[in-house]
């Protein structure tokens, strides 16, 4: 089984480190000194109570001539949105029609993304867990929260229920996937929102700005139920996992706006056609 896990941030990190502790042939595609310091020392897992590390076979993304023959069996993206398109293009002379493409990147679209691109077999997916890069080649990962949400065709997601029960991931096959992806899809979407525009984190933003998350909750439920899917019951537990979260924990797009670095604000902020998400996304346009 040869598996490529595209992106090694937060969420690809944390899933190719644990795919090579279980054995499993992985090979990662990541950037600059994120790479070299994983090429040079592993890559570094930092969990609440302990740290190891994993040694990754890590490449420039695109640096796959001569690697091998033929196709890759699975292909994980973990890379922002508004990368996905030009990361599979990077990877597409190493896939096949019998190739499966999952996306963990943000957003309910990035499978159909991926359907437009490509011949592959592609799941739809989505991933809770809180962890970023916290410098070239460590993760910093937070909290007990991991789940890994895919479904599609049964004999594709039958590989990924394979690869993360080797790896001891905790993972959900739901028959309903889009509804899925939305469920995740309204937390990250207002918290990913409210943390930026405020630049504190999830907690913070629970505490002194209830009434506006559970105002922006309630638009994207809304929004959603304009596409089919029905999430409502889903807003006050969206509330419910902020009031549980570390106190310091945020969301990618909030830290992605304080290192000035590229941002997912029209997947996760613009995307969402309501008056107040669209009145902060214009206030955050502004700040790019």
């Amino acid at each position: 089984m040869r598996v490529a896990i595209v992106g090694l941030g937060g969420v690809g990190g944390y899933i190719a480190a644990n795919f090579v502790r279980a054995g499993i042939d992985v090979v990662g595609f990541a950037r600059g000194t994120h790479l070299e310091a994983i090429r040079t020392h592993g890559l570094e897992i930092v969990e609440d109570e302990f740290c190891w590390s994993a040694k990754i076979d890590a490449r420039e993304e695109g640096e796959l001539d001569g690697y091998f023959e033929g196709a890759f069996d699975v292909v994980i993206f973990c890379v922002k949105s508004y990368d996905l398109a030009d990361a599979y293009k990077n990877i597409a002379s190493h896939v096949d029609d019998k190739t499966v493409l999952l996306s963990f990147s943000n957003g309910v679209d990035n499978g159909d993304t991926l359907r437009r691109l490509s011949k592959c077999r592609v799941l739809d997916g989505c991933v809770y867990i809180l962890s970023h890069i916290e410098e070239a080649g460590k993760i910093r990962k937070k909290g007990k929260v991991f789940a890994a949400i895919f479904g599609g065709e049964n004999e594709a997601k039958d590989i990924f229920v394979a690869l993360f029960e080797k790896a001891q991931l905790r993972y959900k096959t739901p028959e309903d996937i889009q509804t899925a992806l939305w469920k995740k899809y309204l937390f990250i979407s207002a918290f990913a929102t409210l943390t930026s525009y405020y630049d504190k984190s999830i907690a913070w933003v629970y505490e002194n700005h209830f009434n506006e998350a559970q105002e922006l909750l309630n638009e994207i439920q809304v929004y959603a139920s304009k596409r089919g899917i029905d999430i409502a019951d889903e807003v006050e537990k969206a509330l419910q996992t902020a009031s549980k979260l570390p106190a310091d924990a945020s969301t990618s797009m909030h830290l992605d706006f304080k290192k000035n670095k590229p941002v997912e604000l029209d997947s996760l902020t613009g995307y969402v056609q309501m008056p107040f998400m669209q009145k902060l996304y214009g206030e955050l346009k502004n700040r790019l």
